[in-house]
Parts: structure tokens; C-alpha cells; sequence
């Protein structure tokens, strides 16, 4: 079980905590407000175990049926994400409306306040270090069930502003409507997740930033070369496929020609983690004078 795999089943137990917590707080207060924020925390728990079995499959090593990988598995956990964070802010805002139109008083508030703030903090930190990894391990389902956990922890604290709102007026409506603006705000995080993902299974380019670092390496490790154009990226989970043309003298040797090949996938693999490099060469009458040129 790679790190990962190990953060995402952390996510599903830590989900499963916070989750007590929050319908402990509803027990303890009958609000609705408590009572959308625990629902939403269920889809986090069922998210979390969605990331985990996808990033099982994204480090299955490529085979005679997927011979560029299964890294894209993560997309799909990252697209069902999404559509259960929509489907989660759906019922709340289900929940608020009913709520609106029949507000109830609530039991114990403050001691519910305190047991879900407990929750809330419990979630904040672990969304911040899990979105961290996420970026940094270049993971898509990290990273999207990291948002949906930080959807989570400002579900929680709209909650927490209604329920002191309630407090401090003593309009009961509120707590619905305040669980009804924060659902709305949980639907757009819901429907960027989605957007994204899908914008990943339809090979999104590398970052330019990276398009960049990638030309600027092929340009100082391509000596011998004559120029590289067509430089083109994709990304796949944690890979980066990347694939160029590369002119080289028509009188050299396929020998030497290799070897810049392999010095400058080298280079870009040393650099970027995950780079999965294909070259194709081409002679000197090939070249467009308009490609990367090589020092």
C-alpha cells in the first residue's frame, strides 16, 4: 500500500470520527442546520472509500489491455466525488426548505455548538494536510476528496454562524436558512470538482508553467541536436505523458541520436516526477525553424 492509498483510508477513518461527532451534536440539539452538516459528512466517509479503492487501481502497472496505465481511474473517483458532493447539498437544501417552512426551537445548543466545533476543527486540519499531499504527490483523488472535506468544514461553519445567530435572536428560521446558503456554496464546490475531473479524462494539457520547465530542459540537454517542435503534454493521474520530435544532422548515427534521446529523457524524467517521455526523431530537413532550439 503505497502513501496514497494510506492517506485515503486515514480520510475514510478520520471521516468516520467526524461523522459520529456531528450526528451526536444533532442528537443533542434536534437541529436541522446539525442534522444537513452530519448527512454531508456520510457522503465524505463514502468519497473517501471511493479514493481508496481508485488509487488501488491507478497503481496497477500498465498490462496488455491498458498499456499506458490505469493513472485515469483516479479521474473517475474524483468525478463521483463531485456528483456526491451536488447530490449531498440537493438534500440539504431539501432539508433547509422544510425547515423554513416549519422551524423548530432547539435543545441544548451550546453543548451541541461544542461538540460539533470539535468536529469542524478535527476536519479543517485534516483537509489542509490532505490537500497539501494531494498537490504534492500530484494525486487528483487526494486532492478532490481534500476539497470535498473543505466543503465539509465550511458546511460546518455556516452551521456554526446560524446556530449563533439563533442564539443571539432567537429566530429559529434562521438555522435553515443559513444551512440553505451554505448548500449552495457546496454545489458550486461539487460542480468544479466535476468540471475538473472531466477536463482530466479528456487529456488536459500540463500547466504552462511545466510546458516551459519541459522546453527549457530539452533545450539545455539536447546538444547535438538541431531543434524539437510539436512538444505536446497530457496528464493521467500522477503521470505526465510528454512526446516531441527531434531533428537531428541527417548524417548522424542512429547510435548517437539515441543517446541524445536518452540524455534528455533523463533530464525531463529527473525533473518532473511522473514524466512518462516518447521521442521521435526526425533528419535535419525536417526542421520547421520554429521549434525549441537546442544549445
Amino acid at each position: 500500500m503505497d502513501r496514497t492509498q494510506k492517506a485515503a483510508l486515514a480520510s475514510a477513518g478520520i471521516g468516520t470520527l467526524v461523522t459520529g461527532l456531528k450526528f451526536a451534536a444533532f442528537a443533542l440539539t434536534g437541529s436541522l442546520a446539525l442534522y444537513s452538516d452530519a448527512l454531508e459528512s456520510i457522503i465524505n466517509v463514502v468519497a473517501a472509500a471511493f479514493a481508496f479503492v481508485a488509487l488501488r487501481v491507478a497503481a496497477r502497472p500498465a498490462d496488455d489491455d491498458h498499456p499506458y496505465g490505469h493513472h485515469k481511474a483516479e479521474y473517475f473517483s474524483a468525478v463521483i466525488e463531485g456528483a456526491l458532493i451536488i447530490a449531498a447539498a440537493m438534500l440539504i437544501l431539501r432539508e433547509s426548505f422544510h425547515g423554513i417552512l416549519d422551524p423548530r426551537p432547539l435543545d441544548a445548543p451550546f453543548l451541541g455548538l461544542a461538540v460539533n466545533g470539535v468536529a469542524t476543527a478535527i476536519n479543517g486540519v485534516w483537509a489542509v494536510y490532505l490537500l497539501g499531499r494531494g498537490k504534492a504527490w500530484r494525486s487528483p483523488a487526494l486532492v478532490a476528496d481534500a476539497r470535498h472535506v473543505m466543503a465539509d468544514v465550511v458546511t460546518s461553519l455556516g452551521v456554526l454562524i446560524g446556530l449563533g445567530l439563533v442564539l443571539l435572536t432567537g429566530a429559529v428560521v434562521l438555522d435553515p436558512v443559513i444551512a440553505g446558503l451554505v448548500a449552495l456554496n457546496i454545489l458550486w464546490s461539487g460542480w468544479t470538482m466535476v468540471r475538473d475531473s472531466v477536463s482530466g479524462l479528456l487529456d488536459r494539457a500540463a500547466p504552462a508553467e511545466m510546458v516551459t520547465q519541459i522546453r527549457e530542459l530539452i533545450s539545455i540537454h539536447g546538444e547535438g541536436a538541431l531543434e524539437a517542435h510539436d512538444v505536446r503534454t497530457r496528464h493521467a493521474g500522477q503521470a505526465t505523458f510528454i512526446d516531441f520530435h527531434l531533428v537531428v544532422p541527417g548524417e548522424m548515427t542512429v547510435r548517437d541520436s539515441h543517446e541524445i534521446c536518452d540524455r534528455l529523457e533523463a533530464a525531463i524524467e529527473g525533473a518532473i516526477e511522473g514524466a512518462v517521455v516518447v521521442i521521435h526523431v526526425e533528419p535535419g530537413e525536417q526542421a520547421k525553424g520554429r521549434g525549441v532550439p537546442v544549445v
